[in-house]
């Protein structure tokens, strides 16, 4: 379709509507952002005698709903400065303005009175042919179309977004039957490549897929921990990172988000089931009611399920909702055994049996909450959709979980999620059990050619899943035979067109020994018979960072020789990296961190998540970048001379990043902080981050990719720079800005970066850099403060500042 989006109107300021115009503001879109003007003066603007029809007054709810997206945080903008797209107005003023529009989206107030007098508004303004779509989230899509235009409902859906809209990938796409197909396809495809959404096609049905889904598991959870007599805590330490859902689980994400909210769609779904054959799940408990009459309604009132408080000292404490007594007490630590059972289980699929298995209340709870969740989602087919794999789409990328509900299934089996079902008091659909009679064994399976196909009930048979062609899913070609050389920590794997691909697979993804030897094992292979070489997972983060405990325990044994070898070693694989035969393209996303940056800083190329938080930390844990990381940053500021000689205020404003371990907030920002250079990528969509790299890879290959050499002429500044540095961290550390581990850090830093005592502007070379980056991140290990920091890290995951 030939369509291109310059330039969205957005109407309706709230928390949905401005973060959504911060979005599209992200990606380079003009947005005009508008909503109601005010029918009352505030005593602030009366004292200034402002009127209502002033501009000031007009634009105060608008204005005020963008500044504090603006400064939230999580922020929803790349960069502050993307927030210059965005231009402010109200309806009364401004709403002819969307004739310039390419697309109007709606996120006001939901209300069907108050939606459709809108539309009726936008309809004397709007460009014929222009998308026209609502961000309601209850208000069924073809009761809003009517009464409109033949020319508005063509072009009419609902475009479901999920808060916040920068980070949960969830964008429900719901027709009506007036919507052009064209149309929906130019949605499916723009929130896929350029928004970096998953994209769900939904049916108009209450809840539509996500919250229909995600709402029952909450209120099925919660049931069930009033019936087993479970705790606040115990329920959330249940259904939580073990199951492969988010750390605030279940009860604490219901204070985040709001129980009022939690009551609102609960109540609404109740309304609009009545035919569910589980509605009795949307009922709520009494405790529920009762919290929400007593207002505590989460974080917005300071209580809900949990409540911060005062302790001894004015420390603050967690306290913990007793939902036998309704009083709070001190949250407690929980214990199961059957999720100890689990500790050393690391692959979530996995896990499932050994929770279901268990003879505790941990145990029944699984059994319980798994086998109705399963009978639920197999009866919503074909109701919400017509295909399963939406469900577990939906249910991924809205609520975050790292699994959905069919492919937990697979997980325990068919005919074991039926047991359970019926264990449950529950029924499966009779489409299940017929697939189960007719002898499939699974909802995926994988083709030897490596492509994921989902069971497809109209057929009764596998049908390939649509819209991931353009991505590359490792998963896939690993379960298809693709993996040609792997260790304990990393897997080289054939991702064709005579490409390959390095996986690290260690906790974390910790750049230990066994990922160095994948990443040299993959340049040889590579140079040996292939184009090219992506370094990239499908895990959450690309990488911690190196692998601190070793460090630690070579350090505190003071095994010097041998943490010498090591570093030298993770230095020299970066460096054979960097100046192979054969392009290297590096993939950063999630969390990037240490050496995980070091790595993408020597690669030829990079293709980088969106949402990728890059940067160098060591600083934290009282070292300096040993893996190359202060050499190149050191390099990419040296090319940035002008006349032949070295600037010093960019060589401080580098020395700053890393002195004050910056990470970036997004991709974008890690182009303003050095860590991504002119020629680097930036995908929206993560799912085709793998994808874009190899594609990179082959362009380069095919430009006549040549290895480089090794550089010999990088200028750095001497001790004329160095004695400035000194003189600035001294001043830091008289001033108790920082402590004299700090500076002593950053003098170590300085000397790098400066060439060490040079007595003035020098050329030299990377492996100079190297070697004085090597023995000061050695002198560093040999500090007992630095063993402390990391050690504090380590066992509790916060820096020690000393």
């Amino acid at each position: 379709m030939n369509r291109t989006i310059k330039k969205v109107a957005v109407l309706g300021s709230g928390v949905m509507g401005s973060r959504i115009a911060c979005h599209f503001a992200n990606i380079g879109v003009q947005v005009l952002l508008l909503d109601i003007a005010p029918k009352e003066l505030l005593p602030d603007e009366e004292k200034k005698g402002l009127k209502l029809d002033a501009p000031a007054v007009k634009n105060r709810i608008v204005n005020a709903a963008l500044q504090a997206a603006i400064v939230a945080n999580p922020s929803p903008l790349y960069r502050k400065a993307d927030a210059s797209r965005i231009k402010t107005g109200n309806f009364d003023d401004n709403l002819k303005e969307i004739a310039t529009c390419d697309w109007t989206i709606e996120v006001v107030i939901e209300r069907l009175d108050i939606k459709k007098g809108l539309y009726e508004r936008v309809e004397q303004f709007r460009k014929k042919g222009t998308l026209i779509t609502s961000n309601t989230s209850g208000i069924p899509i073809h009761l809003l179309a009517e009464g409109r235009s033949e020319d508005f409902k063509q072009h009419f859906a609902g475009t479901h977004f999920f808060n916040p809209p920068r980070y949960l990938k969830l964008l429900e796409i719901i027709p009506t039957p007036d919507t052009k197909p064209e149309v929906l396809d130019y949605l499916q495809h723009y929130g896929d490549l350029y928004l970096g959404k998953t994209v769900v096609l939904a049916k108009d049905t209450p809840g539509f897929i996500a919250n229909r889904v995600g709402v029952f598991a909450l209120l099925d959870a919660m049931q069930t921990m009033q019936k087993l007599g479970l705790t606040v805590e115990e329920t959330d330490k249940l259904t939580g990172p073990v199951i492969g859902h988010a750390k605030s689980a279940t009860l604490r994400t219901s204070d985040v988000v709001g129980l009022d909210t939690t009551i609102n769609v609960a109540n609404g779904l109740a309304q609009g089931l009545p035919d569910d054959e589980a509605k009795d799940v949307f009922v709520l408990p009494d405790f529920v009611k009762k919290m929400g009459e007593s207002k505590w309604l989460g974080d917005k009132t300071g209580q809900g399920f949990y409540k911060k408080v005062k302790g001894e000292g004015g420390k603050s404490e967690i306290h913990a909702l007793d939902l036998g007594t309704m009083e709070y007490k001190p949250s407690q630590k929980v214990k199961f055994a059957t999720l100890e059972m689990t500790k050393t289980i690391e692959k979530l699929a996995d896990r499932f049996k050994v929770l279901v298995a268990g003879k505790d209340k941990a145990g029944e709870f699984y059994r319980l909450s798994f086998g109705s969740l399963f009978a639920y989602v197999s009866n919503r087919i074909p109701e919400i959709s017509d295909e399963l794999y939406k469900l577990d789409d939906a249910l991924r990328a809205g609520f975050g979980w790292e699994m959905g509900p069919f492919e937990t299934w697979d997980a325990l089996g068919v005919q074991a999620g039926i047991d359970l079902a019926k264990a449950a008091g529950r029924t499966v659909a009779p489409w299940v059990e017929e697939m189960a009679a007719a002898g499939h064994t699974s909802f995926y399976q994988v083709t030897e050619a490596g492509v994921r196909q989902f069971y497809d009930i109209a057929s009764k048979g596998y049908q390939a899943v649509p819209g991931v062609e353009n991505f590359i899913i490792l998963d896939n070609l690993r379960a298809s035979g693709k993996v040609l050389w792997k260790n304990s920590g990393a897997s080289v794997i054939d991702l064709g067109d005579g490409i390959l691909n390095v996986e690290f697979h260690s906790k974390m993804n910790s750049l230990g020994q066994d990922v160095i030897l994948g990443l040299l094992k993959g340049v040889e292979m590579a140079e040996a018979g292939y184009r090219g070489l992506v370094v990239g997972n499908d895990a959450p983060n690309f990488s911690a960072g190196a692998n601190l405990g070793l460090v630690y325990m070579q350090a505190l044994d003071q095994e010097f020789d041998e943490l010498n070898m090591m570093i030298q070693q993770f230095q020299q694989a970066m460096m054979r990296m960097r100046y192979s035969s054969i392009p290297v393209v590096g993939t950063p996303h999630g969390l990037t961190l240490g050496g995980g940056c070091e790595l993408n800083l020597h690669c030829d190329r990079v293709v980088a998540a969106a949402e990728s938080y890059i940067g160098l930390v060591e600083f934290g844990v009282g070292l300096i970048p040993g893996g190359g990381g202060t050499k190149e940053m050191t390099l990419r500021t040296a090319a940035k001379y002008e006349d032949g000689e070295p600037e010093f205020n960019l060589l401080r404003n580098t020395y700053m990043t890393i002195s004050t371990a910056k990470v970036s907030t997004s991709a974008a920002e890690a182009f303003d902080l050095g860590f991504l250079r002119r020629g680097d990528e930036v995908v929206l969509n993560s799912n085709r981050v793998i994808a874009q790299a190899k594609a990179a890879a082959i362009d380069m290959a095919d430009a006549g990719y040549t290895q480089p050499m090794q550089k010999t002429n990088v200028k750095v500044h001497g001790k004329g720079a160095l004695a400035m540095f000194k003189t600035g961290v001294y001043a830091m550390q008289q001033g108790n800005y920082i402590s004299t581990h700090d500076q002593l850090i950053a003098d170590k830093l300085a000397y790098v970066m400066c060439g060490g005592d040079l007595s003035a502007p020098t050329e030299v070379s990377e492996q100079y850099l190297l070697d004085l980056e090597r023995d000061a991140f050695l002198s560093l290990c040999g500090e007992r403060k630095t063993l402390e920091r990391i050690q504090s890290i380590l066992t509790t995951g916060k820096p020690l500042r000393n």
